[in-house]
């Protein structure tokens, strides 16, 4: 792909501003916590003076309160990437293993689903695959919060499980694998330059359980960006308007990521290739059998 420039003025306004509310994120917590901290002292210059037993624990609640503060604040400091403050695309896809990679990549689907939802962030199903007889072959979900992008980033890569299978009449035990890529999404009012000639559309009939749209209406629709290889698809909506416009997002948050990676590259000059969905190229092993253990290899 050439290196189009993707970013006018009006596009840089927005994405400035976007900037500012993040800096922003930044300092109000800090000045609060800056502002408890001086509280705190002076209660306990106060105490230092004078023994009161309802001042000492109200005291004590503020110290517990300003730990837990500050541990928050301090993990958020490690979130300084450029688009760590945008919200994420997860992408999951089974991998090697059949049916069983097919309910292990749904099991993290409502793995993220779940954490997403303990931090009150908005969760979106953009895509679903389901598989024939359990499980999913593939899902993306849009997760909208306040760094949502810097907490899943670094969960890209591919996730093993060994497990006694639930599929398998002889209870023997199995290893599946899944894929998990993760993209910034783009704000919508910045404009990703995509030609129309760059473009294949494909509308065929969406699957699943029931429905009336199923099976009777072209409401699915796959892109292509001819250029680049990236494929797009959404079957979610009973409107193909909705669904082209669904994989239209889909396919600008990926070209910026492919064009963030490629000014990387040039940088570092590293190997962006994917590694294979199967043995040896895990980031993370979820052992069930025959103990009990989450390792990350990168750590």
């Amino acid at each position: 792909m050439s290196a189009p420039d993707f970013w006018t003025n009006q596009e840089r306004a927005q994405d400035l501003l976007q900037q500012v509310k993040a800096h922003r994120g930044w300092l109000d917590p800090f000045d609060k916590l800056l502002a408890r901290v001086k509280s705190a002292r002076e209660m306990d210059e106060l105490l230092a003076v004078e023994n009161d037993a309802e001042m000492a624990s109200e005291l004590d609640r503020d110290v517990d309160g300003i730990r837990a503060e500050l541990a928050e604040f301090e993990l958020r400091s490690l979130l300084r990437g450029p688009d760590d403050f945008r919200d994420a695309q997860v992408e999951i896809s089974a991998g090697a293993g059949g049916t069983e990679a097919q309910d292990w990549a749904q099991m993290l689907m409502r793995m993220y689903t779940r954490w997403a939802e303990r931090r009150g962030f908005e969760i979106e199903m953009l895509d679903l695959s389901e598989g024939e007889e359990a499980g999913i072959k593939g899902a993306v979900l849009e997760i909208r919060g306040q760094y949502a992008y810097g907490f899943l980033r670094p969960e890209s890569g591919v996730h093993r499980l060994v497990r006694i299978s639930p599929f398998d009449a002889q209870s023997r035990r199995h290893t599946s694998f899944a894929s998990v890529f993760v993209y910034p999404v783009v704000h919508e009012e910045i404009n990703i330059e995509i030609r129309d000639d760059d473009l294949r559309i494909d509308v065929y009939r969406a699957s699943g359980a029931g429905g009336q749209h199923v099976n009777k209406t072209s409401s699915a629709v796959r892109i292509t960006h001819l250029p680049t290889g990236i494929v797009t698809a959404s079957q979610q909506e009973r409107s193909q308007f909705k669904n082209k416009a669904t994989a239209m997002k889909m396919l600008k948050n990926k070209l910026y990521q492919a064009e963030i990676e490629r000014r990387e590259a040039k940088k570092a000059a590293l190997d962006a290739t994917k590694a294979d969905v199967t043995f040896g190229s895990q980031i993370r092993s979820y052992v069930f059998q025959p103990y009990t253990m989450v390792n990350d290899h990168r750590t």
